[in-house]
């Protein structure tokens, strides 16, 4: 193969990396859904054998203009392989459900 052999589909990478987010994070969050992504990028193949780890790095916050029980967090997320390469990234906005003044979920 052009790409040294067999390698994920770049959607097949975009799976991985939800199932990655959802178990590590968004399972035991407040979690409403996504609007949608801004930005996706496979920057390198990811080929059988890798071995791949995320980080996410919080952009932005905001709360809902409409719905003030919601907040946006843009985050880029990333997957690296295990020679420290980037393979993909991810930008995109998250809504939460937010907190009253005392603490408690709205």
């Amino acid at each position: 193969s052009i790409l040294g052999g067999l390698s994920a589909s770049g959607w097949h990478t975009c799976a991985m990396f939800m199932r990655m987010l959802c178990d590590a994070f968004l399972l035991d969050s407040t979690c409403q859904g996504a609007p949608g992504v801004d930005q996706v990028k496979w920057k390198k193949p990811v080929l059988a054998g890798d071995t791949l780890r995320g980080n996410l790095v919080v952009l932005a916050r905001r709360l809902s203009k409409s719905k003030p029980q919601l907040g946006f967090v843009t985050m880029r997320s990333e997957l690296v392989n295990q020679r420290g390469e980037s393979v993909f990234e991810l930008e995109n906005s998250i809504m939460f459900l937010t907190r009253d003044a005392e603490g408690s979920l709205s």
